[in-house]
């Protein structure tokens, strides 16, 4: 079954139409470059709609980050429209309009396509490689991926357009694709990745038939470039849900196709679990206080286990210990990249978290001082109290160190005289 090929006799014929009344205050709550945007589209002749994640939170109450766009108006003439404008993509051929700080996403309305147009291109596992078939705005909701993110805001009347019950499924707390969930996953595998996380962020329940076909599918993330892949495990991780979305992905056997280099992570019972589970938990702490997150951390505590035993089987070879970690730190992050394409920053980052664990058992006062001034030291240091929770031996050392932190200089040299004295 293809994308043109959507049965929709289980959809209205007719949207339903949500007026002011029904889907509450949208004032206020769209950003002002989003309603310039979509009235100067209007202006123009053209229909421009606030459409996707925008709409859903607003309906849920919440404040939306973000504003797409969709409009009839075909990329060219949406850059015609305004002068800070580009055309990006390739796959998906998007305009972005800066207005002041925002960059606000305009997409032409997209039809199904069939295998002879030169506007589209699918694999033969059916992953769509080239979209580009426009089509009108009844076209358009049957490209959208999930219900509750294809509906439709008009400013001109306040109102919600939705084709495929997605006021129903969000009023009920429920993750339903639009179409055969086998087909838009093989569209697009990324998709597997998105119920995911809007299943954690939404605390919603993905339907059995959404849900089913993942784990047999989740091979065909194999297929995404490791440049997009990287960029969805930014939103799952750091989006401050990253324990739901781990725990999804693991119950759905799709983590080994993010980190396969940490694959062994998928035991529930290992030590290994236990100690991403802290981590997780810390960072969705971080996040909800409002603190920054670096993602350097959590992969550096993905890949751990994985250097680990690479770095005992290189001292088990008779290698220097600084070699060996150096070696094991290769290899790992090596592995990983051809995976995800993860920026130089956070590998070399992960490499130093890794590389500063050993010089905390080197108290002395002049490497402690100079370990405390070291730019990583922070994140460092959040790595050994993670590993000291799970690991007794640490728990004397990740004392020390927080208290190190809390003593003045005085009392500092006390803390080395109480480790020479032991």
């Amino acid at each position: 079954m293809r994308m043109s090929e959507i049965d929709k006799s289980n959809y209205s014929a007719e949207p339903l139409i949500y007026g002011r009344d029904e889907c509450g205050k949208f004032q206020g709550l769209i950003s002002k470059a989003a309603l310039t945007v979509i009235e100067k589209l209007n202006k123009g002749g053209y229909n421009g709609y606030l459409v996707g994640g925008a709409v859903r939170d607003i309906l849920l109450g919440k404040t939306p980050k973000d504003f797409d766009i969709a409009t009839d108006a075909r990329p060219e003439q949406v850059v015609a429209l305004f002068k800070n404008s580009r055309m990006i993509g390739r796959r998906f051929r998007i305009v972005h309009v800066r207005l002041g700080r925002e960059i606000i996403e305009v997409a032409t309305f997209r039809a199904a396509h069939s295998q002879s147009s030169a506007s589209a291109k699918t694999s033969t596992d059916g992953q769509l490689l080239r979209d580009n078939v426009y089509g009108r705005f009844e076209d358009d909701v049957w490209r959208r991926d999930f219900t509750i993110n294809a509906l439709y805001y008009d400013i001109r009347d306040s109102s919600v357009i939705d084709y495929v019950g997605g006021v129903r499924d969000l009023r009920s707390n429920i993750l339903r694709l639009i179409g055969d969930p086998e087909v838009r996953y093989r569209e697009d595998p990324v998709r597997m990745l998105r119920a995911i996380r809007f299943a954690a962020k939404l605390n919603f329940k993905i339907t059995p038939s959404a849900s089913i076909p993942i784990s047999s599918l989740a091979y065909l993330l194999q297929e995404i470039s490791p440049a997009r892949l990287f960029d969805e495990s930014l939103k799952l991780f750091s989006s401050g849900y990253a324990y739901d979305c781990y725990k999804g992905l693991v119950e759905h056997d799709l983590f080994r196709h993010l980190y396969s280099v940490g694959g062994e992570l998928n035991q529930s019972d290992s030590f290994d679990n236990k100690f991403v589970l802290s981590a997780l938990e810390n960072t969705d702490r971080r996040i909800k206080d409002g603190k920054s997150v670096n993602p350097a951390f959590l992969i550096a505590v993905f890949l751990w286990s994985t250097m680990q035993r690479y770095y005992s089987e290189y001292q088990r070879n008779g290698l220097p210990a600084r070699v060996a970690l150096l070696n094991a730190s290769d290899r790992t992050i090596s592995a990983q990249i051809t995976q995800l394409s993860i920026p130089k920053r956070l590998t070399l980052a992960v490499r130093e978290i890794w590389e500063l664990q050993s010089r905390f058992f080197k108290r002395t006062p002049k490497r402690a001082n100079r370990l405390y001034y070291h730019p990583r030291f922070r994140a460092a240091y959040d790595f050994l109290v993670l590993r000291s929770v799970n690991e007794a031996d640490l728990k004397v050392l990740g004392d020390w160190w927080t208290l190190y932190q809390e003593v003045d200089e005085t009392q500092r040299k006390n803390l080395f005289g109480e480790i020479e004295t032991h």
